[in-house]
């Protein structure tokens, strides 16, 4: 089975992690779903990343998600790009 990473920015900084999880369920299986964290101020950096079970359960996160309001934020969701390696 396909797992598709997707990014999700524009998050509000009272998201959680948790939150993030449950929201996302609705549109299938998550893997995982974390919101990135300032390593100097230990607050949130208004983004993250939610791993989904399948590329369907994928599509149909962005489809759901992608311009929807999450803890009054609007919440821009795409497929994440892989991560280009640090030289």
């Amino acid at each position: 089975m396909d797992q598709k990473r997707l990014y999700i920015g524009n998050l509000s900084y009272k998201t959680t992690s948790d939150g993030l999880r449950e929201a996302f369920s609705q549109a299938g299986q998550v893997v995982s779903a974390d919101v990135m964290m300032d390593r100097q101020t230990n607050r949130p950096r208004g983004f993250g990343f939610v791993e989904m079970g399948s590329d369907e359960d994928a599509k149909k996160a962005v489809d759901m998600w992608n311009g929807k309001e999450l803890d009054e934020r609007t919440l821009r969701v795409n497929v994440a790009q892989p991560r280009a390696s640090r030289m």
